[in-house]
């Protein structure tokens, strides 16, 4: 849905690669890992540079870790914190069932509690950009946005969990208005 603002978003990498985005010499590599929680794109965590720090720390792909600031502009989001986007998916998957058949072996969402290898909803979305490509380009989605409640709750009987955290999946890099350098981060979380 169209968004009329900008966000700040985050992302973790390996420090080469963020200071070659800085200096305008390397744009960010879309993600098109099959357990991509929101499809295929470039990720950030909204507003928070220290999970996207933590997060490059963990990685055992990135060697220095790093974040790059990003303002976005969200475009025509799928914005799963609202109705309307959810439904969507929702009819996304029914088709996407629909085109796979009754026989087929649909991908599945596991890895824990959490569920952080998310083979189906990655091609539930991927399928739902798939059915809107002949659509008009300004009806076409800019980026993902959702919520996602991971990690540990933070005392026994809390609805708050430690992890979670906004993330954005940006399809496009002209959705990207520029990016910063991040002054400081927590070295954990």
């Amino acid at each position: 849905m169209r968004t009329p603002t900008w966000v700040l978003g985050y992302h973790g990498c390996d420090k080469s690669i963020g200071e070659a985005v800085l200096a305008g010499t390397q744009e960010l590599n879309l993600s098109r890992n099959s357990y991509d929680w929101l499809g295929h794109g470039v990720y950030f965590w909204e507003y928070d540079a220290n999970r996207a720090y933590a997060w490059a720390q963990n990685s055992p792909k990135i060697q220095n870790p790093f974040v790059v600031g990003a303002i976005i502009d969200l475009g025509n989001c799928l914005d799963l914190l609202e109705s309307e986007s959810i439904d969507l998916v929702q009819d996304a998957y029914k088709s996407f069932c629909k085109m796979l058949g009754k026989n087929a072996i649909k991908p599945k969402n596991e890895g824990g509690p959490d569920l952080l290898n998310r083979e189906l909803d990655c091609h539930v979305i991927n399928h739902l950009h798939a059915l809107m490509e002949g659509m008009p380009v300004e009806e076409q989605f800019d980026s993902v946005r959702a919520a996602f409640w991971e990690g540990k709750r933070i005392y026994s009987t809390s609805g708050f969990k430690k992890k979670t955290h906004i993330q954005i999946c940006v399809r496009s890099e002209a959705q990207i208005i520029g990016y910063f350098r991040v002054k400081s981060v927590l070295s954990e979380i």
